[in-house]
């Protein structure tokens, strides 16, 4: 019973520190779906240091002259797997 409680007041604690933790949490479990999503843990067999490597070279990118090309085409090409799957996004 008493482990019940703590667990209900821990999820209705409001400090900011830990609403802030909880936010941080959820995007990053978000982000981790994404990653699945895109079948990347499959494809890669879960090697971390690939997924690593890939999202390197995808920052660098974004930080060159292509920037704005590849975001329009990686936004448009997310809104369409999220329309096939029926999740929105």
């Amino acid at each position: 019973m008493t482990h019940r409680v703590e667990v209900r007041q821990r999820r209705t604690d409001k400090r900011e520190w830990i609403v802030n933790r909880r936010e941080r949490t959820r995007q990053l479990i978000e982000l981790g779906g994404l990653v699945q999503k895109a079948g990347l843990v499959e494809l890669i067999e879960d090697d971390r240091a690939v997924l690593l490597g890939a999202f390197l070279s995808i920052a660098a990118k974004l930080q060159g002259y292509e920037r704005e090309q590849a975001i329009l085409l990686w936004r448009r090409r997310g809104k369409r797997a999220f329309e096939m799957d029926g999740s929105g996004g």
